[in-house]
């Protein structure tokens, strides 16, 4: 079967006043149909600039210098930009983004907003589109699903909010959702609430989801993959359940070291992540790992297969 999102060896640069910066260096996932794929990653290593390039939407002086994306078995790289508006995003991958209060305008009505979204990406009248807002809201239990569309965004409550983005994401029957951090500044009740409402929904509309999170927390709750990002590059990737309970890269070691959940002290990861405008030579991480070899410093080590089944980029398992 084509999974519904592959991304192979991708590389994105954007040109700095200090030079070129590689955000993305070699980056590499797999998202099967009907699956959650968590990607896990600290701040700055690349995680929102890989759903950019995904979608198309990266940033002035950010190009694509290598690798391929492909959505359903088509290479998104090979489309243009109109072709992406008119027959992508939205239609096809519907994308959830972390703040409403950056994603809805409090000016307008929301029901005005998400109408406006299917206007241009979903087929049908504007009675049918109505209907369908109406019933998602229903479904992510927003109070008065009637009359939420005539409401404007300071009545909701931050959950609320949330699953108005969650209904725009849903509202043109993509096969793919992206998310990004949706649940970050949500209570843990609500954000409890939200992840179990996902997983629900991807089941019941034949979603693949790709949940983008710093949190291990969450992708024990929610995935059923699990990817690793390290500055710009994928370190490992397998099920949830080979990934945390037998990590086999340095690097998510130490992530899961610092979670609350497992963590006796926190001691933190000891360095800095190395500069994308100055990439070393061998492995990425071995400036910061603590079972650096000679062999790290000399070249970047390729792909391996860890004895719990993940793919690792470590030179223990080449």
């Amino acid at each position: 079967m084509i999974p519904a999102l592959g991304v192979k060896g991708l590389k994105v640069s954007i040109r700095t006043d200090d030079g070129v910066a590689r955000v993305l260096d070699d980056v590499g996932l797999t998202l099967e149909r009907g699956r959650i794929l968590g990607v896990v990653g600290e701040s700055g290593c690349g995680k929102s600039t890989l759903i950019r390039a995904i979608m198309g939407i990266l940033p002035k002086g950010a190009s694509v210098e290598g690798g391929e994306i492909w959505f359903e078995g088509e290479n998104l790289l090979a489309f243009s930009e109109k072709e992406l508006n008119t027959s992508v995003r939205s239609s096809r991958i519907g994308f959830i983004p972390q703040d409403p209060l950056l994603s809805l305008n409090p000016v307008f009505k929301v029901g005005a907003q998400l109408l406006e979204v299917m206007r241009w990406h979903a087929a049908g009248t504007r009675r049918d589109h109505i209907a369908r807002l109406v019933m998602l809201l229903k479904r992510l239990q927003v109070p008065d699903p009637e009359n939420a569309l005539e409401r404007y965004l300071h009545q909701f409550s931050g959950g609320q909010r949330q699953r108005l983005l969650i209904a725009a994401a849903l509202s043109c029957a993509p096969g793919l959702v992206i998310a990004d951090e949706p649940t970050t500044a949500l209570d843990v009740t609500t954000q409890h609430q939200i992840l179990g409402l996902l997983r629900e929904l991807v089941g019941e509309f034949g979603l693949s989801l790709m949940f983008v999170t710093h949190d291990f927390g969450v992708v024990a709750e929610l995935c059923d993959d699990l990817c690793v990002i390290y500055a710009g590059q994928t370190v490992e990737q397998g099920t949830v359940e080979s990934v945390l309970q037998a990590p086999s890269h340095p690097y998510t070691r130490a992530l899961l070291a610092c979670h609350p959940d497992r963590a006796t002290s926190f001691v933190g990861i000891p360095g800095m992540v190395p500069s994308p405008l100055a990439r070393p030579a061998g492995c990425l991480f071995a400036a910061r790992c603590a079972d650096v070899q000679v062999g790290c410093l000399a070249a970047r080590p390729p792909q391996g297969i860890a004895p719990s089944g993940a793919e690792v980029r470590c030179v223990q398992f080449a």
